[in-house]
């Protein structure tokens, strides 16, 4: 997701429509080009997904379009208007998770004092709470605030715009470290931490390349094989796993695997949430 800029080069969307039959292989790849996340919209046939980002910047589709088969798949580019800022006030709405937290940008009312109060404005990083990957992860969030457990080192990997880091820290983690291979998307989580009056620090870490840092409490909202990827980077480890690991980005028919793969690890899978096709793990150390 992005946000108009006020200067420099016209930030450019990338589309994919496909058939509803092809969504989840087509969505799948994607995400491997473009991990942070996507723009989603349906319609009675077909569905849309949509990455934003600078000219040359974007990255080439063709495995997407390979992906899909025979089955039909249009991919356009635009530039964004210049009153794309002000259509996103139309779009993102406040989200409230848990009847605990609620993610709102910061057009949106300030809601009741009862609420912890996250405000995330949509930028060139990915990520405003509204996608059930990062809802799902912060309902496991409040699973660990409500056991009495929402302390000690946090470590939150693909962080986009600092959503869940910044959620996690106003829960009563401390450290809280946000990691992300972009450096948009660290730039995006400073500046929403700022925002939110909390300290988060930032580490920029390509997880394809090199084993993350961890924590204590560490949240991964990533694609399965990067998640697996991060299970093996855990059993390569001579230091303690994390005592609790909760992650998502993957779809349903990807849980299995990736749950073995933290088992392997030494993670015992203690929860599982699902919201349509997308699912959350939480794992403790056994």
């Amino acid at each position: 997701m992005g946000r108009a800029p006020q200067a420099g080069p016209p930030l450019i969307r990338l589309a994919v429509r496909c058939t509803p039959a092809v969504a989840d292989r087509v969505l799948a790849e994607l995400l491997e080009l473009a991990p942070g996340g996507v723009e989603e919209e349906a319609g009675a046939e077909w569905v849309e997904y949509a990455i934003y980002g600078a000219p040359g910047e974007l990255p080439e589709l063709g495995s997407v379009q390979a992906v899909a088969g025979d089955e039909q798949i249009e991919v356009t580019s635009a530039e964004v208007p210049d009153d794309w800022a002000d259509r996103w006030q139309d779009f993102h709405e406040p989200v409230v998770v848990g009847e605990r937290v609620v993610i709102r940008p910061s057009w949106a009312d300030r809601p009741a004092d009862s609420l912890i109060d996250v405000v995330i404005d949509p930028g060139q990083a990915f990520g405003t709470g509204a996608h059930p990957t990062t809802r799902m992860c912060v309902e496991l969030l409040l699973d660990i605030e409500a056991a009495g457990e929402a302390h000690g080192a946090f470590a939150d990997l693909g962080t986009g715009s600092g959503v869940l880091a910044i959620t996690a820290r106003k829960l009563g983690f401390d450290p809280v470290v946000a990691i992300d291979s972009e450096l948009a998307a660290l730039e995006a989580t400073a500046a929403n931490a700022a925002v939110n009056g909390v300290a988060v620090e930032t580490e920029r870490v390509n997880v394809r390349q090199s084993d993350p840092p961890l924590a204590h409490t560490t949240v991964a909202n990533l694609t399965a094989p990067l998640l697996v990827e991060v299970a093996a980077a855990i059993g390569r480890r001579t230091a303690p796993s994390p005592r609790r690991l909760l992650c998502s980005g993957l779809l349903a028919r990807e849980a299995e695997e990736v749950s073995a793969s933290f088992a392997a690890a030494g993670l015992a899978e203690r929860a599982r949430r699902q919201s349509g096709d997308w699912v959350a793990l939480g794992f403790a150390s056994q």
